[in-house]
């Protein structure tokens, strides 16, 4: 009996060992250290080059565009580098970061806050700041927690943005153009209220101002003396392939100078409204549906506009895009459609300058229709982003107006394209 149970332990010793070694030996990994705060800041940049052709005689400017202005000619649009340590989406407790954006080109003729850097360069190309704040994540009062930007940042209006690559065509919308602020100075909370619903709350110096004012001050940060609200809510629907953004920018904008209190208006009483609501709607992969829908009103002048836009992206591929805009905004007393002749003028508008000079398309309803692509070539990893958007455009005036071709004309037709080099430090 003691042989056998001998013989046991030995045979079962052996099936053992045996059995261990056919298993393969996993090493206990220990998990990935949390990342730091240091290790979600970025630096990056890019440079927008492009060009603009009008076939219109006289062919002065492009009517009706800002950015892309001059007929016939060739921009250094934007050459901007980001610095920013962008909150955690999923953090639960507090947290902080901030952003920094500085641009150079043609584009900051247009967004500049008032009083910096404004009208240090009267060359084409300028610097601005676009954008320098702080941000914290506050875990109050809702599950989700607010949100709060303190310094300057970019508005929450519109479908078009100022950071060329996150638009879909290279010229810009009538209602980007005069239908929203750029840029503001102040405080703007996010309050999360669940995953469906956000709301927007701010106060603000205005649209694209800063601090400081007195009376006829034509290099002041701010136009008045006067303070603006900004807000509105945000919804994210269909699991995110369905976004509403309802926004209002309501305050004084008139500047406090002797030829605004001559005709009449109160600059630090007379609200100007600036709304807007934008609609983005992935329906399939491969087709985004956008509509922006816009109206302003300027109490002190009794000046009204707005309209709408309405865009469709299709991906055509992984490397090209194929997007059509089509949009109606009508200037109703032909106050907030102008060209700005001069690298100055339209800054010096904004100060209410008597030296700046812009020039009205008069009570105009505008009708546009671009169609434009956006090609990524396959390019080094180094830039990787490369991506050039050549487009067609036609502006004609809906009421038999003539704001084109110097104003002798009741449309214009444009050919542009640009060609946007992103890049990476860290």
């Amino acid at each position: 009996m003691m042989k056998k149970m001998v013989l046991a332990a030995a045979v079962l010793a052996m099936t053992g060992s045996a059995f261990a070694a056919d298993m393969p030996l996993k090493a206990v990994k220990a998990p990935p250290p949390a990342p730091s705060w240091w290790d979600t800041l970025t630096i990056t940049g890019l440079v927008e080059v492009g060009a603009s052709g009008n076939p219109n005689n006289p062919a002065i400017t492009n009517f009706g565009q800002l950015f892309t202005d001059k007929a016939n000619s060739a921009f250094l649009n934007q050459a901007s580098l980001t610095v920013q340590r962008p909150l955690d989406p999923k953090a639960t407790g507090y947290d902080f970061g901030f952003k920094f954006q500085a641009m150079y080109g043609s584009d900051a003729r247009y967004t500049h806050f008032l009083g910096e850097f404004d009208q240090s360069i009267s060359d084409r190309n300028q610097f601005d700041i676009v954008e320098a704040h702080a941000l914290f994540h506050l875990p109050w009062l809702t599950s989700g927690g607010v949100d709060v930007k303190v310094g300057q940042y970019v508005t929450l209006e519109g479908a078009e943005v100022i950071n060329a690559p996150d638009n879909a065509l290279y010229t810009h919308s009538y209602i980007f153009n005069f239908g929203i602020p750029f840029k503001h100075t102040g405080i703007l909370t996010t309050t999360h209220v669940n995953s469906i619903l956000d709301i927007y709350a701010g106060v603000d110096t205005g649209v694209n101002t800063t601090f400081g004012n007195h009376f006829n001050c034509f290099n002041c940060g701010d136009n008045n003396n006067a303070a603006a609200f900004h807000g509105g809510f945000g919804l994210n629907l269909l699991g995110g392939a369905l976004t509403v953004s309802a926004t209002t920018h309501i305050g004084p904008e008139n500047p406090n100078v002797t030829p605004v209190l001559l005709a009449g208006v109160d600059p630090n009483t007379a609200l100007r409204y600036l709304n807007d609501v934008t609609v983005i709607w992935k329906t399939t992969d491969k087709l985004t549906l956008t509509t922006d829908l816009n109206y302003i009103r300027d109490d002190g002048f009794n000046a009204t506009g707005g309209g709408v836009a309405q865009y469709a992206t299709y991906a055509i591929n992984d490397w090209l895009k194929i997007t059509a805009r089509g949009e109606i905004w009508r200037d109703n007393n032909g106050f907030f459609v102008a060209s700005y002749p001069g690298n100055l003028d339209f800054v010096m508008v904004e100060h209410g300058n008597p030296l700046g000079v812009a020039i009205s398309g008069g009570p105009t309803t505008y009708g546009a229709l671009t169609v434009g692509l956006a090609f990524k070539p396959a390019v080094p990893k180094q830039l990787e982003g490369l991506v050039i958007r050549p487009e067609i455009r036609y502006d004609t005036s809906l009421n038999n107006t003539t704001p084109f071709g110097g104003g002798t004309k009741g449309s214009q037709w444009t050919f542009a394209s640009d060609l946007i080099i992103p890049f990476t430090i860290k």
